[in-house]
């Protein structure tokens, strides 16, 4: 027997945790074999990447798989997928299974936009995003919850990292009054990689510009200011990366009052100084209507038709008329 206790010690003591030795013995009290079973693995676990990438306005794929401790379970499921931090962040996609049932109702899809593409029964939660936009980085976490005769959920803990890449774009241009009668002018674009900032203009060249103000902050956007016009003309924010550039310009005039008095400068849109000369262009034409409609005793030259115009006829305006800034996307 001393032989038998040593042999089952060196057995014992080579086995993994969790298993058992079950020993069959015939009438003689002799040693016929020995079977090894493992005990299951009582864990859960799910696999996801650390980062997928896609561009804006494309879609993207989340992939999350996991196993579970409880074999050939088919009982009432719910798929969960949430933004921003694990266990406590909105929930932007939520699907349920009934027993038995393959088929998982979608329940919330934030914006319509979250679909899932794996089977919760098959332990697959992979989600697929479409029409992606730069507010959709961040980190995403996938969750399972059984709720029939085992009540049992698991959450990924680090998540995977959506990165959303876009092209610069220029969001806002506008010229705002500085100290003692000076004007600024304020540049906010977006875009990831984060663009960077170049402004030029009159007597400027090539300037960069460091993100600053308002826009810093603010997800995927940089603002860029210029501290003081100090010349009229056309000014140019040019917002770049990797992807590629933008550029917006605003164009500042000044009105001129009598001497000593301050200058006073009008940034108007593009589109409100079109509008603007389209008012004019009517009129222009209403009043040369209303002169052939009751014309005049004495003989004076008719009043010129006022040409349509465009942006580009400013060149044309006489020094000594009134000025005006603009923007110009």
């Amino acid at each position: 027997m001393e032989w038998f206790i040593r042999l089952l010690a060196c057995l014992v003591g080579i086995l993994p945790m969790g298993s058992f030795v079950r020993t069959k013995r015939d009438t003689t009290g002799n040693l016929l074999n020995t079977e090894v079973h493992s005990a299951p693995a009582q864990r859960w676990s799910m696999q996801v990447p650390a980062e997928v990438s896609a561009a804006a306005g494309e879609a993207a794929v989340l992939p999350c798989t996991f196993t579970h401790p409880h074999r050939h379970y088919d009982g009432p499921l719910t798929a969960i997928w949430r933004a921003g931090e694990v266990y406590a962040g909105p929930q932007v996609f939520r699907c349920a299974a009934a027993r038995g049932s393959e088929l998982c109702q979608t329940a919330l899809s934030l914006h319509g936009r979250f679909r899932l593409l794996g089977n919760p029964r098959r332990n697959d939660l992979s989600l697929r995003v479409e029409r992606l936009a730069l507010a959709d980085d961040g980190r995403y976490f996938c969750r399972v919850e059984f709720a029939g005769d085992v009540h049992d959920r698991y959450e990924s803990r680090h998540g995977v990292r959506l990165r959303v890449t876009a092209a610069p774009r220029i969001v806002s241009l506008s010229v705002l009054p500085g100290p003692a009668h000076a004007f600024r002018a304020l540049c906010t674009a977006e875009g990831e990689p984060p663009p960077v900032l170049a402004w030029s203009g009159p007597a400027l060249g090539n300037r960069s510009a460091a993100a600053s103000g308002p826009g810093q902050g603010h997800g995927h956007q940089v603002t860029a200011e210029l501290p003081a016009l100090a010349h009229d003309g056309r000014y140019t924010c040019t917002a770049s990366n990797s992807l590629g550039r933008a550029e917006a310009s605003v164009y500042l005039f000044r009105f001129r009052g009598a001497p000593g008095a301050p200058a006073l400068a009008l940034p108007l849109g593009a589109l409100g100084l079109k509008a603007l000369l389209l008012l004019g262009v009517l009129a222009a034409r209403a009043a040369a209507r209303r002169r052939r409609e009751h014309p005049v005793a004495q003989d004076t030259p008719p009043w010129p038709q006022a040409q349509e115009s465009n942006y580009e006829n400013l060149s044309q305006m006489s020094p000594r008329d009134p000025a005006a800034a603009t923007c110009l996307p």
